[in-house]
């Protein structure tokens, strides 16, 4: 019975408003526990009795549906409190303390500002008043009672969820692809759409390596995916549309595709601003995981090695991390080189050059990325990659993969003895779990100190057997396996087939790449005087190479001592073409690899300062055609007549019709001869001495 404590209610109490606080903490009891709101609707009538006229109180009936653990969201409570810090409320009405607030930090915040404002507290059992000690006491326990109680009341609901979870028996959400029969158990959707868009998922994974692949593929193809409502009026609908990175992430990572029932991969949390979340849990912390509980897409094998591959294919700033997925690009060590100078992980760039082609290269870029320093090291990838292909195809041959696949048989041997000798200690433990059940069967069930005593001893025993299975199942799983005659025979012809392969121009370095993520775990690279490669291959071989440091591009460029010197002595005896020419039949080229042309002849001839065949003529006294004509005082047409028809000695030095001519001695002239019938205009004139 409530205790009488209305001598608390004063005048100046009753002269502000009183505020009778109603809230349901979700929809359902506001339908269902209808006799619940009516309790605490039914205070009004209480306010009334104690001096309040009907039209000064007023009802917050807004949370109607919201939970008491928290004030967020809680539009009702904060007019409330707003209310009483104002010292507009008289007294606050509620049935109870837990509907008002279920968190002792909002709690408290009220009564603080209740005996600020001289506000009173009345619930079901009577009046408070938060100035006096004892009254603040017993509403202090009261609100720990109620904190506490919802505690406990999460704590029954969640064990008994991770309860149900552990038998495998929790109905959680099941992602797309699966469907929830009659009888409660999991099974593949129907729709052969859907079943047919998850499996070309995991089969493009396995095929292209890479998430991004997929997405790729699916926009390629122009593909949509399923995905199913969770929320709303629709909520269960299948809609389609555009396949996205997330979407395949969540597919490879669940391992429901695998038929097994997980429970605990994610947890609940808060972020700064208080929002609601999702935070993933390790592995390692997930609560509850059966495999092969239902059917699945893919097998657990193939689920583990998704989780192993996508893990690879992370590509972050970590100088541990190491990218193996095979991307576009022409760079075969991609994502395998490792700087042997800071240790961490290559990357690589790409330059432009002609006709449209990318060249890589080989950039450690660790100290320009987190501390705006230089790059350590940066070497042109074509020679890399060149002498890594050839190492390839060298250490590639038949009599090392024998030597391999010895070395595998003989661990495939030690295995399968280890695996024997595992299936004596499984029939042991299977033989003693026997025995400790016909032990049991023969007591006297009535006799219950031994056969509880028996009892327990045999559920001991297999539980052992039981884990002993496991163990053997799970290790199997690992050892190496012998290999049939013909697989090993196939193997070692596969080297004339891999020297093949690996030549065949129609082969895209995309493929390339993938044989060599089978073969070679990373190579080390170090950039000193000459350029060292540690090459370390699957299973802890490692090799090492050496090659010269490339020239710089000014020097590679520059023509050869050898070039200049040939071309300054074909220069005492011919044109920049005839040079050229040459030069090309002795099989001199440029720093490209191409022949050489008169203008190139020309560009060298100028670079280092070559004299040019006209200079060379000049300094031998030659002339040009008017400096003879001048000379001996004939026109210029009659030195280049005379000069085709052999009388005078002349040069080329340019094209065709650049010539020079050799001077002759001063008492060499010019005369006019009569031939025939010839006209005056005809006569020729021929070069003599002068008499």
């Amino acid at each position: 019975m409530p205790i009488d404590s209305s001598h608390k209610i004063t005048e100046q109490h009753t002269n502000r408003d009183a505020f009778l606080y109603v809230r349901q903490s979700s929809l359902r009891q506001v339908i269902e526990n209808t006799e619940s709101t009516k309790r605490q609707y039914a205070l009004r009538e209480r306010a009334i009795a104690l001096g309040w006229p009907i039209e000064r109180i007023h009802t917050i009936d807004s949370d109607l549906g919201k939970s008491g653990a928290e004030s967020v969201n809680r539009d009702g409570f904060q007019q409330l409190v707003t209310e009483v810090a104002l010292g507009n409320a008289g007294i606050v009405l509620g049935l109870e303390v837990s509907r008002l607030a279920r968190n002792n930090a909002d709690w408290h915040r009220l009564l603080e500002l209740a005996a600020l404002g001289r506000t009173l507290i009345l619930d079901e059992d009577g009046i408070y008043d938060p100035r006096e000690p004892n009254d603040r006491l017993l509403l202090g326990i009261k609100g720990t009672l109620s904190e506490a109680e919802l505690h406990v009341l999460k704590a029954r609901l969640h064990g008994g969820i991770i309860n149900k979870a552990r038998r495998g028996e929790l109905e959680i959400p099941l992602p797309i692809g699966f469907v929830y029969q009659d009888n409660g158990s999991v099974a593949l959707d129907p729709d052969q759409q859907i079943q047919n868009a998850i499996r070309l998922v995991f089969g493009s994974f396995k095929q292209l390596g890479a998430a991004t692949a997929v997405v790729r593929k699916f926009a390629a193809e122009d593909l949509l995916f399923p995905r199913r409502i969770r929320g709303g009026t629709n909520k269960g609908d299948i809609v389609w549309g555009e396949m996205q990175h997330a979407r395949v992430l969540q597919i490879l990572h669940n391992p429901r595709y695998a038929g097994a029932f997980v429970f605990g991969r994610t947890r609940s949390g808060r972020t700064a601003d208080l929002r609601c979340t999702q935070i993933k849990v390790a592995r390692k912390d997930w609560q509850v995981f059966i495999p092969k509980v239902h059917e699945g897409y893919i097998d657990l094998e193939t689920f583990e090695y998704n989780q192993v591959k996508l893990a690879n294919n992370a590509m972050s700033l970590n100088p541990a991390s190491r990218g193996s997925v095979a991307r576009e690009g022409s760079a075969l060590l991609q994502g395998r080189v490792i700087c042997g100078i800071c240790g961490s992980r290559i990357r690589v760039r790409y330059s432009s050059r002609e006709h449209g082609q990318l060249e890589p290269y080989y950039a450690c870029a660790e100290a320009s990325i987190r501390k705006a320093g230089k790059l350590c090291q940066y070497v042109r990838g074509v020679n890399i990659d060149a002498a890594v292909c050839d190492l390839l195809q060298e250490v590639f041959t038949p009599a090392a993969i024998e030597v391999a696949l010895a070395v595998q048989q003989e661990l495939a041997e030690r295995a399968q003895h280890i695996d024997e000798l595992r299936q004596q200690q499984f029939e042991r433990a299977r033989y003693e779990a026997e025995l400790a059940r016909r032990r049991y069967l023969k007591v006297d069930p009535d006799n219950r100190l031994v056969a509880d005593t028996l009892e327990a001893d045999w559920n001991e025993k297999l539980r052992l057997l039981n884990q002993l299975q496991q163990e053997q199942d799970q290790q199997r799983k690992t050892d190496p396996s012998l290999l049939p005659k013909d697989a090993a025979s196939h193997i070692i012809n596969l080297e004339k087939d891999f020297s093949r392969i690996w030549s065949d121009p129609c082969i895209p370095a995309l493929e390339r790449k993938r044989i060599i993520a089978y073969l070679i775990e990373d190579v080390t690279l170090i950039k000193k005087e000459q350029i060292t490669l540690h090459v370390r291959f699957k299973g802890g071989k490692t090799h090492t190479l050496s090659m010269p440091r490339p020239m710089p591009i000014a020097m590679l460029r520059k023509t050869r001592p050898e070039i200049v010197a040939v071309l300054d002595q074909l220069l005492d005896t011919g044109t920049d073409l005839v040079a050229a020419a040459e030069l090309n039949k002795r099989g001199y080229k440029n720093w490209r690899g191409e022949q050489l042309t008169h203008e190139k002849v020309r560009h060298i001839r100028q670079a280092y300062g070559l004299k040019s065949r006209f200079e060379r003529l000049r300094e031998q006294g030659f002339l040009t055609g008017d400096e003879m004509a001048k000379k001996f005082s004939v026109s210029t047409t009659t030195i280049h007549e005379r000069g085709r028809e052999g009388i005078l000695h002349r040069q080329l030095y340019g094209n065709n019709k650049l010539f020079l001519y050799e001077p002759l001695p001063d008492n060499y002239v010019f005369v006019k001869r009569q031939c025939g019938r010839r006209s005056a205009s005809q006569n020729l004139i021929t070069v003599q001495p002068a008499e």
